[in-house]
């Protein structure tokens, strides 16, 4: 049964394969993307992943350094067993680029495991999280013509507030 976990690296190779995966869909603009661009040659060794999982889950830390655009970030890897199926990362608050854009929740399945039901799954168990943080509600944005997004969000019980551009932003209610 699949489940949210702070990044381990007991999934190492199935997270290999994943980011494979995203790298011949062309993944872009997204926290996946960048891990690629940054970390991809080297995390093939067991060391170095080692070192990424570690400053993954420092990034929630609110003293850790990080760029001046960055806020702190609590990151969450969905899991079935050692199979690696997606991540989420739910920014503790909001600057005003992601109030505009990002919002405080972004996620994203491996290609080759979409549309079995993961998104809305890793979104629902992604809300209490956020509650913990003393978020409620978070902003959770997608792009205007992402219909599986639309649908998993509302299906988590966002109301849409606006559309932006080519982004929507809705507000899911994180408490009971």
């Amino acid at each position: 049964m699949p489940e949210l976990v702070l990044p381990t690296t007991s999934v190492h190779e199935s997270f290999l394969e994943a980011m494979d995966e995203f790298v011949a869909e062309g993944a872009d603009n997204s926290q996946t993307a960048a891990w690629i661009v940054t970390n991809a040659p080297g995390w093939e060794d067991p060391a170095a992943f080692g070192t990424f999982v570690e400053a993954v889950k420092a990034d929630a830390q609110p003293d850790n350094p990080r760029p001046d655009w960055h806020v702190p970030c609590t990151t969450l890897w969905w899991v079935d067993g050692d199979d690696y199926l997606g991540r989420i990362a739910i920014r503790h608050t909001l600057n005003d680029f992601l109030l505009d854009v990002g919002g405080h929740i972004g996620y994203d399945v491996r290609p080759t495991r979409r549309r079995e039901g993961h998104a809305t799954a890793m979104l629902r168990a992604a809300l209490p999280w956020a509650h913990d943080l003393g978020i409620d509600p978070a902003l959770v944005t997608c792009d205007d013509d992402n219909a599986g997004s639309i649908r998993v969000i509302e299906a988590c019980g966002g109301s849409l507030e606006d559309v932006r551009g080519i982004k929507r932003r809705y507000w899911v209610p994180t408490g009971s």
